[in-house]
């Protein structure tokens, strides 16, 4: 995913790992289908430095170091502490974001950045190119195994013929170079040259650029960040963030209600059902709703058996129905997809149709892949094995709910499935890294471009890489491969069309839906667009104020 200098908010890089709902919804995710329901968002109140605002996340950060990290909970706490070279605007166009210009060469092969002057780092240490240097030479070193690297890699040549230029050649034009560099947070050169960015204590108490700095993070309860007079960007309004880490969503609620936390991510029923129904409610809180960049998916274990047999996966794929997902579980705040780009966007092929919910079809898929009840219990069998497997998903209510009834339709075809939901920090790292499991529900959010190379290219397969259910097409490969040497959009979009006909036809994951970010901002929060424009609700939040007459007691908060 990318970064789109939403600095209260969740923000993009490439990929943003494994999704989980973190402070915003994230800012490049929304289109012009934003809503609010914020009738008091006009008070006049004149904008003002000061105040704190207190959000909340389900997940904690494994580091500060995105590169490494590679999930969107780091993702939304680094947004607030680093920058790239480029950035998305409100508009979702590339703009500067350390540097002031850059220039392309004709034959599309060299990129020439040109660095802000007099650029600090929070410490007072100057930003120089040595800084992206050293971060492009950290991303692309296997000792760092960075889900990001393959992006880094095709740059044949990085170079810095002063402090305030950096320059970089490509073997072949790569369509989404810029965009590439819009999603790498710089790193400080002086504070991590020579040392293990997986070890480093910086990955816990890092200096960075950006328009917060890191003040203290207890494990397990919060992250506090006030604001970095030195910031490349200039000051932000507010003057401290408070990220509190609280798991459960009805408990973040709560919170909410009882005036702890000034905004989250809500799901369905409180968007929908608790909040219109209560008049206190309503006064007190601005509703958002915004189709984003990303999907919830079933996926495959491929390396386990009988995974590995596309007529098992397309069996489960029509086995399920989704749209019973999409109406139960998310009360129709979702879409369903057959495709892993945003609905209505060119590079959605609006061909291809989603697997129907069709049992009948199911049953004949796995008699044909061998799978018979043979004791007569309900369950299919296969070489006397019953046909049984574990979903694991992230300590997520929709997820959970969705895993339920996916449990009740698989079991109607024969398939017996347990279900087990894990804390965050264990789920990645017991189980995605590891690669033991048999299959996940879980989430993908996504960037602008379509290149998506590090999730599904045969290459990826690595511990901490993106491609954790070792999926392996060579038609995929060959068709991201040229996606990403493509420069003329027309021939791209053909390109990524055909990528998507193949993954739906291969059906190493199934499609569950596209959903919306839903999120709740207190009233006292002053400075918010609306209505939202292209890049999100949180795309100014440094502009974001609180008035002083709407503060709580800044006691209550340190």
């Amino acid at each position: 995913m990318h970064t789109t200098q939403s600095t209260l908010v969740a923000s993009f890089i490439k990929y943003a790992f494994i999704t989980l709902t973190v402070l915003l919804v994230t800012s490049c995710s929304s289109q012009s289908d934003s809503t609010s329901s914020n009738k008091n968002l006009h008070d006049q109140f004149a904008p003002e430095s000061g105040g704190t605002l207190i959000n909340a996340m389900t997940g904690e950060p494994s580091s500060l170091i995105s590169m490494i990290a590679g999930e969107s909970a780091s993702s939304a706490i680094t947004s607030n502490l680093f920058n790239s070279l480029l950035k998305y605007d409100k508009n979702l166009e590339i703009e500067g974001d350390l540097v002031s210009s850059w220039q392309i060469s004709p034959d599309q092969k060299t990129i020439t950045f040109k660095l802000k002057p007099d650029l600090k780092w929070a410490d007072n240490e100057p930003i120089t190119s040595a800084d992206v240097l050293f971060t492009w030479q950290a991303v692309t070193d296997e000792k760092t195994a960075s889900p990001y690297a393959s992006d880094f890699l095709l740059v044949k040549n990085a170079e810095i013929p002063d402090p305030l230029t950096f320059k970089i050649t490509y073997e072949q034009p790569y369509a989404s170079a810029l965009d590439s560099w819009a999603g790498l947070q710089i790193l400080p050169k002086h504070r991590l040259l020579g040392q293990d960015l997986h070890t480093t204590t910086f990955s816990r108490n890092p200096i960075g650029s950006h328009y917060y700095k890191l003040d203290n993070w207890t494990h397990g309860a919060y992250l506090k960040m006030s604001r970095n007079t030195l910031s490349v960007l200039g000051p932000a309004k507010i003057d401290r963030l408070v990220t509190r880490i609280i798991p459960d969503n009805s408990a973040q609620f709560l919170e909410l209600m009882a005036d702890n936390i000034d905004l989250m991510g809500l799901d369905p029923i409180k968007y929908a059902r608790i909040i219109p129904s209560r008049p206190e409610l309503q006064d007190k809180l601005a509703l958002y709703k915004e189709l984003g960049n990303s999907y919830t998916y079933m996926g495959f274990n491929l390396k386990h058996p009988p995974f590995d047999d596309v007529r098992v996966r397309k069996a489960i794929n029509y086995a399920i129905d989704k749209q019973e997902i999409i109406d139960g579980v998310y009360l129709g705040l979702g879409i369903n997809i057959a495709s892993p780009y945003k609905p209505g966007t060119r590079w959605s092929n609006p061909s291809l149709t989603p697997y129907p919910y069709d049992p009948d079809k199911a049953r004949a898929l796995l008699k044909e892949a061998g799978f018979t009840d043979t004791n007569g219990d309900g369950i299919l069998e296969r070489n006397g094995k019953p046909f049984s497997f574990e979903i694991i998903t992230n300590q997520n209510k929709e997820r959970e709910k969705s895993a339920v009834l996916i449990q009740r339709r698989l079991k109607e075809v024969g398939i017996n499935v347990t279900i087990r939901s894990i804390e965050w920090a264990s789920f990645i790292s017991r189980f995605i890294k590891t690669g033991d499991f048999d299959v996940v529900v879980l989430g993908w959010g996504l960037g602008l471009d379509p290149d998506q190379y590090n999730i599904w290219h045969s290459s990826q397969q690595a511990p901490g890489q993106f491609n954790f259910i070792g999926y392996q097409n060579s038609t995929v490969d060959k068709l991201l491969e040229q996606g990403r040497l493509e420069l003329d959009p027309d021939k791209r979009m053909k390109i990524y069309h055909e990528f998507a006909q193949v993954l739906l036809n291969d059906s190493p994951i199934v499609y569950l839906s596209a959903g919306y970010g839903l999120t709740a901002i207190h009233q006292r929060v002053k400075g918010i667009d609306t209505p939202s424009p292209p890049a999100g609700v949180g795309h100014n939040s440094y502009d974001w104020y609180i008035p002083q007459p709407l503060r709580r007691n800044e006691m209550s908060v340190n």
